[in-house]
């Protein structure tokens, strides 16, 4: 089946096809405006995401530190409970 330049008219219409060759007539216009526009968008979107882990990463390796501090606070509590046990004298079972 050969293409015919009426079956493109009949399915897109005219319309459609001036707003086809319009956007190809366009394009090389259009496109580096959107470059000039999107570059800077792209390098703050960039930029953002750095900060956002840098200021993550920082946040993290602070949260580990905090988790660190409170296990070790609950292990010395945990050999000051075992040696308290240890001092104190058994009860008797004599009455």
């Amino acid at each position: 089946m050969a293409f015919k330049i009426t079956d493109l008219f009949e399915d897109l219409g005219v319309p459609g096809v001036v707003a086809g060759i319009g956007a190809v007539v366009a394009a090389p216009l259009l496109i580096p405006a959107a470059v000039k526009v999107g570059k800077p968008v792209a390098k703050a979107m960039v930029k953002g995401g750095i900060i956002f882990y840098e200021k993550g990463k920082g946040m993290i390796s602070e949260s580990g530190e905090v988790f660190e501090d409170i296990v070790a606070e609950a292990k010395a509590e945990l050999a000051e409970q075992k040696n308290q046990a240890e001092l104190e004298p058994a009860p008797n079972s004599e009455g």
